[in-house]
């Protein structure tokens, strides 16, 4: 029986633990580059433990981007910081990934700590930070989101195919063993898929087919550059919690169809491509466990769940019921960069301090002396033989 501390194996790479260092967008590139700030704080996650590290959604294109200070990968000139990125999580003992992704309909953003109030903000298209967004259809997705925009052409959309391929192909050239695509949350690829973003009457909507043309393509386009030997995985908006958008069971059948064209993980989590939701679930612990194993049982292909999984107790039962096979962490690990070493005390691993770099284990297996000196809660002095 597998536990959160398990080696997990995909293709022909090995993570050291179900723990995932999920993507997270910072608001903290220069023309989309990863710098020492990025260095220092992936790396940060990769020493404490975590078997699985992303950095943020990185932008295909500099439109695809939520804000001006949000990083990508669309020129070559972006490797060097992707691949200190890269060498530092190896290092550290971790496994590098990359999220590949576009904005879509949520793009043209003001950072939201930089707002007056602390809540999200677009700018019009006209602002020097602005551009006008892309999507589907020439419909806006509401609330903050309230400038118009703009259709996309079937020639751009082959167009951002390639943009995909082209992304990947960097990604592979600055290190990555594991290549995820954003399609959740209201951007591009989720706003494809749901009826309530795509009103198109083309090859690319109506029919549920038509609107997973855009994630298959995608995928082949990806495929077709990223090797084999690499997991080749997709975060995917499964649910709009509307009757009139993506419907969960819908997506079952979709990614049925994605394993066929070189998906190797699926990624469930929320379409979000409305604001407009029935009795959305944010607050209940794991709510996308659930619709993550009925993935795992019909379409037979390993997955993964984020949302609320940060309570220890729960990430692990969740992998020991084999209900998923990764645990994502988001703001558990912005939160607590050793949130792994933290889980393994809390559960009673034999050795958590195995998860840091060996050097740095030595000394916190080894020292004996004053405990609270050393920086451990008190509840945890006496079963590390510390004091």
């Amino acid at each position: 029986m597998p536990d959160l501390f398990s080696p997990f194996t995909l293709k022909s790479v090995t993570l050291r633990n179900r723990i995932v260092m999920s993507p997270m967008t910072m608001y903290n590139s220069v023309n989309g580059k990863l710098d020492d700030y990025h260095v220092c704080y992936l790396g940060a996650r990769a020493a404490g433990g975590f078997g699985l590290v992303f950095g943020e959604q990185m932008a295909i294109t500099p439109e695809g981007r939520t804000t001006t200070s949000c990083a990508g990968i669309w020129s070559d000139d972006q490797i060097e910081g992707h691949a200190r990125v890269c060498a530092i999580i190896k290092r550290m003992g971790g496994v590098p990934a990359i999220q590949l992704g576009h904005t879509g309909r949520k793009g043209s953003e003001l950072p939201p700590h930089k707002t007056a109030t602390g809540a999200r903000e677009q700018l019009p298209p006209d602002h020097p930070e602005g551009w006008t967004c892309v999507a589907p259809s020439a419909v806006p997705f509401g609330g903050i989101y309230r400038y118009p925009v703009r259709e996309l052409s079937v020639d751009e959309i082959k167009a951002l195919h390639r943009a995909y391929a082209d992304a990947a192909r960097r990604a592979l050239d600055a290190g990555y063993q594991w290549l995820e695509m954003h399609f959740a949350h209201g951007y591009l690829g989720a706003s494809f898929l749901s009826p309530i973003a795509n009103h198109r009457q083309d090859q690319y909507g109506g029919s549920l087919e038509n609107r997973a043309r855009f994630h298959l393509e995608a995928l082949d386009a990806v495929r077709a550059v990223w090797p084999d030997k690499y997991p080749l995985t997709m975060r995917l908006g499964s649910d709009d919690l509307n009757p009139a958008g993506t419907r969960f069971e819908d997506s079952v059948v979709a990614i049925g169809w994605m394993k066929q064209h070189g998906l190797d993980l699926a990624d469930l989590s929320l379409g979000l491509n409305t604001p407009e939701m029935t009795d959305p679930p944010f607050n209940e612990p794991g709510f996308m466990v659930e619709r993550a194993n009925r993935v795992r049982r019909e379409v037979g292909i390993p997955v993964a769940a984020s949302w609320n999984l940060g309570v220890p107790q729960t990430a692990d039962r969740v992998i020991r019921e084999e209900l998923v096979d990764l645990v994502m962490l988001g703001r558990p690990a912005l939160s607590n960069p050793h949130w792994p070493v933290w889980a393994a005390r809390e559960l009673a691993h034999p050795s958590p301090f195995s998860m840091v770099p060996e050097d740095w284990g030595w000394w916190l297996q080894n020292f004996r002396g004053h405990a609270p000196s050393i920086g451990l809660p008190a509840a945890a002095q006496a079963d590390q033989g510390i004091g």
